[in-house]
């Protein structure tokens, strides 16, 4: 929008005084002839955005009216086309197969079911059948007689394990006291600590006990 301006009487170019968003007023300025305020300066654009600016949409040679009719043509294709129709009727493909497979197995287990309460009913008529002979079966009897003295065979072996092993830690805490002695007779342990002379005090007690297995052997 051109800016109005006023003339003096000596012919002197004027913009009028004009009022800010604030309210205060602008004093009226002097311009020369021709002058253009900068907000009406067209902005400057290079060639090259000239060029792109005024480019066609569309290939050279073919005619707006016709990219239109063709733009149209393939919306109204689109819209005649249902989103996810296929995808909808694989879906239900898959749920109608699955509904198929969960009845056959449920047809499958209730034909088991029949055929073992049919089994156990033949098996329980047989039971109960006095004219039926129930076989007796020896091989318990002799299991049942045989466990006593497998038992006992294996308590005995387990008593000997055990007291072979007491027997060999005594044997060896005996050497290691009788060590103990000889260093003290032979000076090499000349002031033997308390748990030292403890330990050589159990000496009679570890040969009685060690005589005491070898006896149980």
């Amino acid at each position: 929008m051109a800016s109005s301006y006023i003339k003096d009487d000596q012919g002197g170019t004027f913009i009028p005084a004009s009022q800010r968003p604030d309210g205060s007023w602008r004093k009226p300025r002097r311009v020369k002839d021709g002058y253009v305020p900068q907000e009406e300066v067209p902005l400057y654009e290079s060639l090259g955005k000239q060029f792109q600016k005024n480019k066609l949409s569309y290939p050279v040679g073919m005619s707006a009216e016709y990219v239109a009719e063709h733009k149209a043509k393939v919306e109204a294709e689109q819209k005649r086309t249902i989103p996810g129709m296929v995808i909808v009727a694989e879906t239900k493909k898959k749920k109608k197969k699955s509904k198929n497979n969960s009845t056959n197995a449920l047809a499958e287990n209730l034909a088991k079911t029949m055929i073992s309460d049919v089994t156990n009913n033949v098996a329980s008529k047989k039971t109960n059948d006095p004219s039926v002979q129930k076989p007796v079966n020896n091989s318990n009897k002799i299991t049942t007689n045989s466990q006593p003295s497998n038992s006992s065979r294996i308590d005995t072996t387990s008593l000997l394990s055990d007291s072979m092993k007491r027997l060999k830690n005594l044997r060896k805490k005996i050497r290691e006291i009788e060590q103990l002695e000889s260093k003290i007779k032979s000076g090499d342990l000349k002031n033997p600590d308390k748990e030292i002379l403890e330990k050589i005090a159990k000496k009679k007690d570890i040969l009685d006990q060690i005589k005491l297995l070898e006896s149980n052997q």
